[in-house]
């Protein structure tokens, strides 16, 4: 049984594709600068690793290469081989509480809430309807990041703003990075023999973009992000928690729409606002060889606002089994995990400077047997549990 999952942005389409009876990656790649004359595409299987560049001018015709690419590889006849097709969407509002098969139903919700995802929502309805398009018959499934955390409670997820304003216009905490999250805690407790609903853990998502969770008995209680991705850690190139009336102070003296602030603070702060680049890999680079003072500013910031999520989530929690690093700064990056649990050591985590520094694949403790908390990388799929997602729910044959 094949499926297809599709992360589609509003230039771009990220794919996997998966045989589902033994859970094996066929193909995976992306296309990017959909609408440039010079697309790029990329697709590797186990055999082969194609480049091109060619002219896609939209989502429908890059879903037309992807068909025929698949089809050059030999992993797929066509798309109306694939069992089902998974699309990642961002924002699910309040709209959606669980995964869906898609209807013009669950399209004009996404539409509807293309208003707090407009960089994101729009981008995924092309992807979906250009792969509805292709294979009519092949049941598409809608996966939202913001899913996992509707279990929040009430007081977790609201903003101290007036309640009328959360009633009229939706104005609340969501979260993201919901599909990791979710992923990440059911196998860390697997992993460890916790019964999922026992298991209380903190789930950092770590990549350019970030956020933290606190799992009590297996479900989000709280996170960091909220009703965007911009609220919460220090990322790449989001400035993460800010005053808000910051806002109004930087478009009055500057002389801007606060549109043109909201766009700084989400494409030019975070790591690149202070030290020049949004990639992790860079800011270490500039600390350890040209011992670069703005470099290590933006890494104690960075690291700074980890910690400080990490012990709030602590207090909220009271007993927490397991401090959960994952993404790709959370799972490379041994110098920041070890930072990060030094600073948390007086709370039970106690690092092995070993085991943190061990290459390696798969999930793994990196402290010592005798830590009070215990932390461990797991290296999340999103892909994985979007494909799962997608074949639970046409097993069911359920829509929303």
């Amino acid at each position: 049984m094949k499926i297809l999952v599709l992360n589609s942005g509003s230039s771009s389409i990220k794919f996997k594709l998966f045989e589902m009876d033994n859970r094996t990656v066929l193909a995976s790649g992306m296309i990017e600068e959909i609408g440039n004359p010079n697309s790029k595409v990329i697709i590797k299987t186990a055999n082969s690793n194609i480049k091109e560049l060619t002219n896609i001018p939209n989502h429908e015709v890059g879903t037309e290469v992807l068909n025929d690419l698949l089809h050059k590889t030999g992993v797929l006849k066509d798309f109306s081989e694939l069992a089902g097709i998974g699309h990642r969407v961002v924002h699910g509002g309040d709209k959606f509480k669980e995964s869906c098969i898609v209807d013009d139903s669950v399209i004009k919700g996404i539409e509807e809430l293309s208003i707090l995802a407009p960089l994101h929502n729009p981008g995924h309805l092309a992807g979906i309807r250009s792969a509805m398009k292709k294979a009519p018959n092949v049941p598409n499934v809608t996966v939202f990041d913001t899913v996992f955390h509707q279990t929040m409670p009430e007081y977790a997820y609201l903003y101290a703003i007036p309640y009328e304003l959360y009633k009229k216009y939706d104005v609340r905490k969501y979260g993201f990075h919901g599909t990791s999250h979710k992923y990440v805690t059911q196998e860390a407790a697997k992993f460890m023999g916790i019964r999922l609903d026992s298991f209380n853990a903190i789930s950092l998502h770590i990549g350019n973009g970030a956020s933290a969770t606190a799992i009590r008995g297996g479900k989000s209680i709280d996170t960091s992000m909220g009703i965007t991705p911009l609220e919460g850690l220090m990322m790449g190139t989001r400035s993460g928690d800010i005053d808000p009336a910051a806002i109004t102070y930087l478009s009055q003296v500057m002389n801007v729409r606060s549109k043109e602030i909201y766009t700084i603070l989400n494409k030019k702060s975070g790591l690149l606002g202070i030290c020049g680049t949004s990639d992790i890999r860079e800011v270490k680079r500039m600390m350890l060889e040209d011992d670069d003072k703005m470099a290590r500013l933006a890494y104690n910031m960075y690291m700074y606002r980890i910690t400080k999520y990490i012990g709030s989530y602590i207090a909220i929690l009271g007993r927490v089994d397991a401090i959960i690093f994952t993404a790709g700064v959370g799972e490379n990056y041994d110098r920041l995990r070890l930072d990060i649990c030094n600073r948390i050591n007086h709370m039970g985590v106690n690092i092995d400077k070993d085991l943190n520094e061990k290459e390696g694949s798969g999930i793994r403790f990196i402290t010592k047997p005798d830590s009070i908390i215990r932390a461990l990388i797991v290296p999340t799929d999103e892909e994985l549990a979007i494909a799962l997602d997608v074949l639970k729910l046409i097993t069911k044959e359920k829509s929303c």
